[in-house]
This record gives C-alpha cells, structure tokens and sequence, in this order.
C-alpha cells in the first residue's frame, strides 16, 4: 500500500534530517520560492509544513526539494479528496472501488525489472496497481516533481546524473496503456472513462503531464528509462484510447525519446 511506503520514506527522512538537513531547510525554502515558485506553493498548501521539510536533505537540496514537492502532492490529495494542479486549480478526485479494472491487468506490456513497473503496478506492490485514481495520484505527483527538478536545475551537484524524467514518463506510459486496455477488452471500464466529469480529469492530466514533459527536454541527463516508457504513448493515434479521450493523439516529446547518457552510465534512483 502507498502508505507503508511513505510511512517508511518519512522514517528514513525524518532520520536524515535530524542529523543534516536541519540547517538547510530555511535556504532551501527560500530557493524553491525563488526559483520554483509552483512546488513552494506545494509546500504553502501543504497543513504539515514538517512533512515537507522532513524531505529535504542537505547533501542533495534539489532532490530533496522535488520529492518534497511530490509527496506532499500526495498528502493534499488526501487531505483535500481532489487532484491539485500546478496552475493551482483542483480536479475532482477518482473515488475509489469505482466499476474500473485494477491497473494492474495492464502492466503486461512492460518490462518487469524497472522499478517503476514493480512499485507502481506489480500485484500487491501499491494501491496505483489496484486503483486507477492512484494511478492518476502517482501521474499528476510525478508532473509536479519534474515540474520543479527543471526549475530547480542549477542547485543540481555538478557530475551527478538524477533521472527526474523517468518516473513521469513511466506513469504517462502506464496510464496510456490502462486506457487503450479499457477500450479494447474492459468495456465497463471504458464506458465510465467517457463519462464527462472522469474524461474531464483524465485528459487535464494528461494535458499537465505532457507540457511538463516538453518543457524537460532541454534539460540533459534527466532520463534514463524514459525513452522506453515515451514509445508506450508516442506510437498512439487518434484511434488510440488517449487520442479518443483527448479528442487528438497525444504529443510525442520526441526530442526527450533520445538518451542524454550512455546504457552504462547508473542512474541515481528518485525517492518513490
């Protein structure tokens, strides 16, 4: 469930910052308010201030901050029952237990060796693996993470490759692939994705998702695995799922598909 796996990130971070990052935390807000104003909205929003700061360690202020940002996405999720969007409007959350089939039965397609395969939608792994408005949860806190990791790339450690594009690019690619599943074998499933208010979420998301995703392309050696997971997508037409929901095929980031580092380089892997 994704609260074993918070309660144990925020154990081993509340541990770290006891010891190093307690110094840092007031520079590092300041730079997130200075040079990523949205994720320092995050924060604003956030009711458990420590929460956040708890993310945040010295040794790597830029990673810190953006999965800062990214799971206090979460705990506003479930504090306010609703999507928040970096623009700052909020969309209405998928409840749960909805007639929808479990994500899960769509992780066929995918390698399942990448870590984001087997965290987010490996049977038993996360709640993303049984319930598509997690999956939605984990898309739109992976947005918000990237969103900042641009923002923030002059605080990165010179030499240091950290893939902030992977995790996005994976949840565009399992979401893509749930879709185009519900269309061709989960007709209930597909019914309740058209429904206005759902498709109105799905594809706000997805619109989110893709222009975050665009804008990181200038931004060398921040993806990995994500030329793998981009072809899910980029192969999709206006007869695909997506491209049915969107109303027109979704944008392939084409210039993100080309590998910044080299298959031997190891990447540094993001906090989850």
């Amino acid at each position: 469930m994704r609260s074993v796996i918070v309660a144990v990130c925020v154990a081993f971070a509340g541990a770290l910052s006891s010891a190093t990052a307690a110094p840092c935390h007031a520079p590092a807000l300041e730079q997130l308010s200075r040079l990523a104003p949205e994720g320092y909205q995050v924060y604003r929003r956030a009711k458990d201030k420590k929460f956040f700061t708890d993310w945040i360690s010295c040794d790597n202020v830029q990673l810190g901050l953006t999965t800062a940002v990214h799971e206090t996405v979460h705990m506003i999720t479930e504090e306010e029952n609703a999507y928040p969007l970096i623009d700052g409007r909020r969309l209405p959350r998928v409840p749960e237990r909805r007639p929808m089939f479990p994500p899960k039965l769509a992780a066929s397609g995918f390698d399942a060796s990448s870590t984001y395969v087997e965290t987010y939608m490996k049977p038993g792994a996360a709640t993303s693996a049984e319930e598509f408005g997690y999956l939605l949860n984990e898309l739109n806190a992976y947005t918000h993470d990237l969103h900042a990791a641009v923002q923030l790339r002059s605080l990165s450690i010179p030499g240091q490759s950290v893939h902030h594009r992977d995790g996005l690019a994976a949840l565009m690619a399992f979401v893509a692939a749930y879709t185009e599943h519900a269309r061709t074998r989960h007709p209930a499933t597909w019914s309740e994705l058209q429904r206005p208010e759902l498709r109105q979420t799905v594809t706000t998301l997805w619109a989110q998702s893709e222009e975050v995703m665009g804008n990181s392309c200038r931004t060398p050696d921040y993806g990995y695995e994500a030329p793998v997971f981009l072809d899910h997508f980029c192969r999709a037409t206006i007869h695909h799922a997506l491209g049915a929901l969107l109303g027109r095929p979704p944008r392939c980031p084409v210039s993100c598909k080309e590998k910044h580092v080299s298959s031997a380089s190891q990447p540094k892997r993001r906090g989850l």
